[in-house]
């Protein structure tokens, strides 16, 4: 082996490590979470989502987030669904509540892949704060604290994204601390 071919070799060796590094992705709760998977998929995964995805079901939005995409999804913890009182939630999981719950969920929804790179630069691009439509209808405000993205909904209720960046098929996961509602709905 010359040393030219060595050199490529190695070239090449380190080029597929850093392109394997990049593909890596944050564990959730402990979980791995697999690019190659639907949002569903991976927060079924998920120790710290059974509540989002108890919630995904009996809303019936599973085929939806199963589908092809992309979608960004800001995914509230068990913790963020607890601050939530058990008698709201449970009032919210009933079938006559079923449309409601479609709308709060989707409204941590948005109908495009929005890495937080992507967001922290539009952030930055509107001064400060910029606005985020929903699929569920609801325009949530992101801003920068520090180095962390934080969205409000149109209540004034804060969420923080405590896991960003973690790559599904059908687009990527930010793991916020708090559910954010619709306007008019408190919680």
């Amino acid at each position: 082996m010359t040393i030219k071919t060595l050199t490529a070799t190695i070239a090449a060796a380190a080029l597929s490590a850093g392109a394997a590094f990049a593909q890596d992705n944050p564990t959730v709760g402990g979980a791995p979470m697999m690019a190659d998977m639907t949002i569903v998929e991976n927060a079924a995964n998920s120790p710290i989502h059974t509540t989002l995805v108890a919630a995904v079901q009996q809303a019936g939005l599973v085929d939806t987030l199963n589908g092809e995409g992309p979608f960004t999804v800001f995914a509230p913890t068990d913790e963020a669904f607890g601050m939530i009182s058990d008698q709201s939630l449970t009032t919210l999981m009933m079938d006559e509540n079923r449309e409601q719950l479609a709308q709060i969920l989707t409204c941590h929804v948005v109908a495009t892949n929005a890495m937080s790179d992507a967001i922290a630069g539009m952030i930055a691009d509107d001064g400060g704060t910029h606005p985020v439509p929903t699929v569920g209808g609801c325009t949530l405000q992101a801003e920068m604290d520090g180095d962390m993205i934080t969205l409000t909904d149109e209540n004034g209720r804060s969420a923080t994204v405590t896991t960003a960046d973690v790559r599904q098929s059908n687009g990527v996961i930010h793991v916020i601390d708090r559910v954010l509602l619709p306007a008019g709905q408190a919680g």
